[in-house]
């Protein structure tokens, strides 16, 4: 087994699993739906090419920063004269997330790796109004996922942020172990026609934060 690993981070990500068009929720970590809709936009896919390739990947996620939510709104015309309505749209600011995805096909892996450093569209997380801050890809790591996860030296450079004692890592859960929950984001279709998900076992874990030596925290480090 082989995980390729990355770093999402970004001043504005949105992970929605259940969401109505008048609320657009966030969930607290991103989804397995929302990364392989990021991996299918860096393959140049089409919304009704297949992902069954991409939806077997073992999914997994650690939250080194767990970021605030915040309410965004907007208001909606409609194509009556003078009627609008106001739709709220929820995010998550200033997070950083440690993303896995493990396989026994290391060419896949590789070929994400390319596809993520030169995407043939351009990346989100979640919605277009969020792209990500750089590096994205971190590497291939020969060790499985949850190995991965917890020996990967923490991503939060910033030392005005208070370092938690562990950090909290939510992936796949095999069979009926450890299940911590249940959700619908393993992607079937995106096809705009007719979007299809099924549902997705999740349990959590917890690992002890790894020591790293920090530099100074530059504001502007990710905009060179």
């Amino acid at each position: 087994m082989s995980t390729l690993l990355l770093r999402l981070a970004a001043p504005l990500q949105a992970w929605g699993s259940d969401s109505k068009f008048e609320v657009r929720q966030t969930g607290r970590e991103p989804t397995k739906s929302g990364v392989i809709g990021l991996l299918a936009s860096a393959l140049g896919r089409g919304r009704d090419e297949p992902v069954d390739d991409l939806a077997k990947l073992t999914f997994g996620v650690r939250i080194d920063r767990e970021g605030e939510v915040i309410r965004d709104f907007h208001t909606a015309h409609t194509n009556v004269k003078d009627v609008s309505y106001v739709t709220n749209r929820y995010y998550l600011s200033d997070a950083i997330f440690l993303v896995g995805l493990e396989s026994e096909d290391t060419e896949l892996l590789h070929g994400l790796e390319y596809a993520l450093k030169n995407p043939t569209y351009p990346l989100f997380l979640g919605r277009r109004s969020c792209p990500p801050t750089l590096p994205i890809v971190l590497g291939i790591s020969s060790d499985d996922i949850e190995t991965s996860l917890k020996n990967y030296p923490y991503l939060d450079s910033d030392k005005r942020q208070l370092k938690p004692d562990r950090l909290r890592i939510v992936m796949d859960a095999v069979g009926n172990e450890n299940v911590h929950s249940v959700i619908q984001d393993i992607p079937v279709s995106f096809s705009s026609k007719k979007r299809i998900f099924e549902y997705r076992k999740v349990k959590e874990i917890y690992s002890d934060l790894q020591p790293k030596t920090f530099g100074e925290h530059d504001p502007f480090a990710e905009l060179r």
